[in-house]
């Protein structure tokens, strides 16, 4: 709720539980004076939290294949532990880089401008944070990577703190807590994987990919591979004074 940054005002946000459960985090989005809608995939944990008379609206679904909400009606969005799931492979039919572009597309059109979404991640590796990140900056969000506590083992939490489009000086990206309880500065919140500190990124486009002329296959290119067929025993054409020269277009 603090790393959502939500205007001090008194008016109650809309905001949205992704891997709701059984409904802990809406309670404190509700004891927070805001409404919520929950979507989780688990129909046994939303049961749970109707148990439990949630206040909030829940859904039934799977995140990877989009949320299906209205554009711009989310005033912010949570997730405790869910987003890296979307980088297994459960069932034959899902593809990661699918189900990730899916959920990070439609969480963008759903969030009203300016919003922030906070998910707190647990990825198995700096590949997949790279990967949950980049699909995220893909899809419109400026924002990066916040660590709690980055040096210890047990209280160490991530945190992907994303801005609904363009970043601006009030969408900076907060640092992290520290063993004391207190902010960390830019060079407690940066480093290198062997110290567990993680770097925040801006939003940054990925480059495309140049074009490859490939040089075209000279004579004694084609007469060698000519060779080592014929070694092998295979029907080769004899060689001759048109043998790899280039043939006119026709049209």
């Amino acid at each position: 709720m603090e790393l959502l940054a939500l205007p001090d005002d008194g008016v109650p946000r809309l905001l949205l539980d992704i891997g709701c459960g059984s409904g802990l985090s809406g309670e404190t989005i509700t004891e927070n004076g805001h409404q919520w809608i929950g979507l989780d995939i688990s129909e046994s944990m939303l049961n749970v939290a109707l148990q439990n008379e949630v206040e909030g609206d829940l859904l039934l679904g799977d995140m990877g294949q989009g949320l299906g909400l209205r554009p711009g009606v989310i005033d912010g969005a949570i997730s405790i532990s869910a987003v890296q799931w979307l980088c297994n492979a459960d069932k034959s039919s899902h593809e990661p880089r699918l189900r990730l572009k899916a959920f990070f597309g439609s969480l963008y059109r759903c969030l009203a401008r300016g919003a922030r979404a906070v998910l707190q991640v647990y990825p198995e590796n700096i590949a997949q944070r790279e990967l949950i990140l980049s699909y995220a900056m893909r899809s419109g969000f400026a924002g990066g990577v916040v660590v709690d506590y980055p040096h210890s083992t047990k209280k160490r939490k991530e945190y992907l703190v994303l801005t609904c489009g363009p970043p601006s000086v009030s969408s900076a990206v907060p640092s992290g807590k520290g063993e004391d309880g207190e902010s960390c500065s830019d060079d407690e919140s940066s480093g290198d994987e062997e110290n567990q500190t993680v770097c925040i990124s801006d939003r940054h486009r990925p480059r495309k990919k140049q074009k490859v002329n490939k040089k075209g296959k000279g004579r004694e290119w084609v007469l060698r591979k000519k060779d080592q067929m014929r070694r092998k025993g295979n029907v080769v054409p004899p060689d001759t004074k048109y043998t790899a020269r280039k043939r006119k277009a026709r049209f």
